[in-house]
Order: C-alpha cells, then sequence, then structure tokens
C-alpha cells in the first residue's frame, strides 16, 4: 500500500475529530478509504458523512444498495471494495450467481424489476456516462426521483471509494485473496 497510515495520537485536531466521528456513526469504524483522505480533513469529514448516509439512510434496501456498489467496484475492478461488499451483498440476500455474473461482466438476469434498473442505469452511468431518456422513464417509474438520485449518490460516491482504493493500492486483509476477475 503506498499509504502510511496516520494513527490517532498523530493526527491533527481536525483529523481527530472527523475520526472520532466516523467511529461514533451507525458504521463503527473509520472507512478504509477515509485513511487517505484524513489527509484534507473537511474532504474526509463530508465524504464519510455521505457514505455514511448513502450505507444506512436511503429509500433503497441494501440489497439494491449492495448492487450499484458492486457494479461500481467491478467497473474499476477495485479489489477492496469488491472484496468488503460481495460479503455485504451475500449478507442482503443477493443471488451468488448474479454477483459472479458482475464479476465475469456478464449481465446478470435480474427477477426484480428494480435491481434490473439499478443495475442498468449504474451500468451506464460508468459505461456511457448518461442515462438514456428509455431507462431514466424507467427508473423514475420504478425508483421514484429520490430513488433514482439515490442510486446516482452510490454510484457517485463509490467511484471516490474505488478510485482511492486503487490509486493508494489498498490490500486485503492479511490471509484473504482476491475473487475479482481480471
Amino acid at each position: 500500500m503506498r499509504l502510511t497510515w496516520i494513527s490517532p495520537s498523530e493526527m491533527t485536531e481536525h483529523q481527530r475529530a472527523t475520526y472520532d466521528e466516523s467511529i461514533a456513526s451507525k458504521r463503527g469504524r473509520p472507512p478504509e478509504p477515509m485513511m487517505a483522505w484524513l489527509h484534507s480533513p473537511e474532504m474526509a469529514r463530508h465524504a464519510t458523512r455521505l457514505g455514511a448516509f448513502l450505507r444506512y439512510d436511503t429509500t433503497l434496501t441494501p440489497q439494491h444498495s449492495e448492487l450499484a456498489i458492486l457494479v461500481t467496484a467491478r467497473h474499476w475492478s477495485a479489489k477492496f471494495e469488491w472484496y468488503a461488499h460481495k460479503k455485504l451483498a451475500l449478507a442482503a440476500g443477493m443471488d451468488h450467481r448474479i454477483i459472479d455474473d458482475i464479476n465475469a461482466r456478464r449481465v446478470p438476469q435480474f427477477d426484480d424489476p428494480k435491481a434490473q434498473v439499478i443495475y442498468d442505469v449504474s451500468r451506464s452511468l460508468h459505461e456511457t456516462h448518461v442515462v438514456p431518456k428509455p431507462l431514466y422513464d424507467k427508473a423514475q417509474e420504478l425508483l421514484g426521483q429520490r430513488g433514482f438520485v439515490e442510486v446516482i449518490g452510490l454510484v457517485g460516491y463509490y467511484t471516490l471509494v474505488s478510485m482511492t482504493l486503487n490509486a493508494y493500492e489498498f490490500g486485503l486483509p492479511e490471509g484473504e485473496v482476491s475473487d475479482l476477475a481480471p
């Protein structure tokens, strides 16, 4: 990893306040990329607050949120993000076949129309940077305006997370091996 971790005893007052806030949040610990973001304490504070909202307080189900996150992790080939959120997706009840298809860059088959539209929106944003009108209309119908904007938020936030993890070459926990396909 390219990052030297700042221990709490080495943090400035602003860094420590952000670190402590993340521990006191629903997450209960600082998210891994925050350790890089702490070099810009205000960015870290805002990013971790946004991340906590997107993980715990949207109108989306955990399974739907994890779907958008996995599509993003796969797009960026973010090994740590894939490792962490694959576990969360399985715990949320996502079918392992859907996860395997995303990993292999195959289009999954969904029984849930909301999951299908979340996958399509996430993939479209990553691959073409737009949401075509028919897909937009379908997303509005199935997710509503709030759900749609929350999917965009998840894709954008986890792009930041994935880019940070990749730029600093975050590794997996000791003894873990990535199953993310090349």
